[in-house]
């Protein structure tokens, strides 16, 4: 199993997008150490109880007004792997359709999106893999205008006084299904976290924080090399 299937389903959820209230802010939510499984992140943060308050249809009325309420961002990551192992980085956004995930050393990937197709790059073995954006989980959510229940299928949406969890299913990605497991703070329904569900079953936990939602990142960020490998 190669890291890079995992890694497409991690940038599958980019669009976590600080909602204003956040964009100053920057501590992510309770992420589980490096040495627990995804799976275990996923039961202690991602699975809060039914609320009775919370309805299905008015949480993912939220979650589309949240989403669409913004269309650039640049924020900083950690990203928790099926094998426990946890790296960091930088994010960056440009909808529709522009993203870059930019790993801090010593990791050595970058992924971009320049609004076409997504490149996986690493820049020790010096290689390119390019994938067309219909390709994976990423194309929903790198949509100019996001509608969760027409645009993927909805699975569960369970609420506490915390936070809200809205799983949804996509079946037409590379390899097969996905799964996101997207978590809300309920206070201010602003994303923080998400979990991502491969075809091949291997979770991986991205959580966000030091958000800013006023910066326009640099277009040439989302440039891809198709000749050549720089």
């Amino acid at each position: 199993m190669t890291q890079r299937p995992l890694i497409l389903s991690t940038c599958a959820l980019w669009l976590c997008l600080a909602q204003p209230l956040l964009a100053q802010t920057g501590a992510p939510l309770n992420l589980i150490p490096p040495s627990a499984p995804a799976s275990q992140a996923i039961s202690k943060q991602a699975a809060p109880s039914e609320k009775p308050g919370m309805e299905a249809g008015n949480a993912i009325a939220k979650a589309n007004a949240w989403f669409n309420a913004n269309l650039t961002m640049v924020a900083d990551f950690v990203q928790l792997g099926a094998d426990g192992k946890r790296t960091d980085g930088k994010l960056y956004v440009q909808r529709p359709g522009r993203l870059r995930f930019e790993y801090a050393r010593p990791a050595t990937l970058e992924i971009i999106a320049d609004g076409t197709s997504v490149a996986v790059r690493d820049r020790r073995l010096a290689t390119q893999d390019v994938y067309f954006i219909g390709q994976t989980p990423l194309k929903f959510l790198l949509k100019e205008k996001i509608d969760i229940a027409k645009d993927t299928q909805i699975l569960e949406v369970k609420a506490d006084e915390r936070s809200v969890m809205i799983l949804i299913e996509d079946k037409a990605t590379f390899g097969g299904t996905s799964r996101i497991r997207l978590v809300f703070d309920t206070a201010n329904f602003g994303l923080r976290q998400w979990t991502v569900t491969d075809p091949q079953g291997y979770e991986t936990l991205v959580s966000l924080s030091n958000l800013n939602l006023a910066q326009k990142p640099d277009p040439s960020l989302f440039k891809i090399n198709y000749e050549r490998f720089d």
